[in-house]
């Protein structure tokens, strides 16, 4: 009787349980977040600390193709690294999923941090993190509090993510800059990703799925504040 119960619980989204259950299933969620973030912080750190390492931002950054072949690794890393967060029954492959995220960005991060800090300055980046975490909090208290279902997202943001890749790609390809006004648009973009992923943390996501939430608001939390280091870079 017990393990039905439970396993009824687990079959219910986060926002249809009862508070207590719904306000831990949230906290381990920002929790995990938080931890994310801190430890992405701190691996860009040690790795722009590393001596020689401008010599691997330029491997990466020293040809359209060669940026272009990061940028493909990058999407299959963390593909598989979403996959096991959300979908493996083992909680340690989970963890390892989120880790592996959490270092793929951190390794794509490397030569934009590294450019914006030596060539708009050093303080263009604190002000991008702190510009980001008042866009995502403002965001997720809205979310939150309206509990309303933005589901409806999902689908516009595949089909927009689909043509700024190949915007981004072709750009590459081509040797094309795509200027303020694309950074700004997929600033947009991102936001709506933290929207739509907030509301699945209500109305999709089930209990002991906070890994997976967490990697997925990780990961629209990052390429928000990608695109608007980018626009204040370009500022400077």
């Amino acid at each position: 009787m017990n393990q039905g119960l439970r396993s009824t619980a687990f079959d219910v989204p986060a926002g249809q349980l009862d508070a207590e259950a719904r306000s831990e299933f949230l906290h381990k969620t920002y929790q995990h977040l938080a931890l994310a973030i801190v430890a992405f912080a701190g691996l860009e750190a040690a790795l722009l600390q590393i001596p020689g390492i401008e010599n691997l931002i330029g491997l990466m950054v020293g040809s359209r193709w060669s940026w272009l072949i990061v940028l493909g690794l990058f999407m299959l890393v963390s593909n598989v690294a979403s996959n096991w967060a959300s979908t493996a029954v083992d909680s340690t492959r989970q963890y390892v999923g989120l880790g592996l995220y959490i270092i793929a960005e951190a390794i794509v991060f490397l030569p934009m941090l590294y450019m914006a800090s030596r060539v708009a300055g050093p303080d263009v980046i604190p002000q991008a993190a702190i510009i980001t975490g008042v866009v995502f909090g403002g965001l997720t208290a809205t979310v939150l509090l309206t509990k309303k279902d933005f589901s409806f997202l999902g689908g516009i943001l595949r089909v927009v993510g689909f043509g700024a890749l190949g915007v981004i790609v072709v750009s590459m390809i081509f040797g094309l800059s795509l200027g303020t006004w694309f950074a700004a648009a997929m600033a947009v973009f991102a936001a709506g990703a933290i929207v739509h992923e907030t509301s699945k943390i209500l109305h999709v996501y089930r209990p002991g799925q906070h890994v997976a939430a967490s990697l997925a608001l990780f990961a629209s939390v990052a390429l928000l504040f990608w695109y608007i280091l980018s626009i204040l870079s370009r500022r400077r």
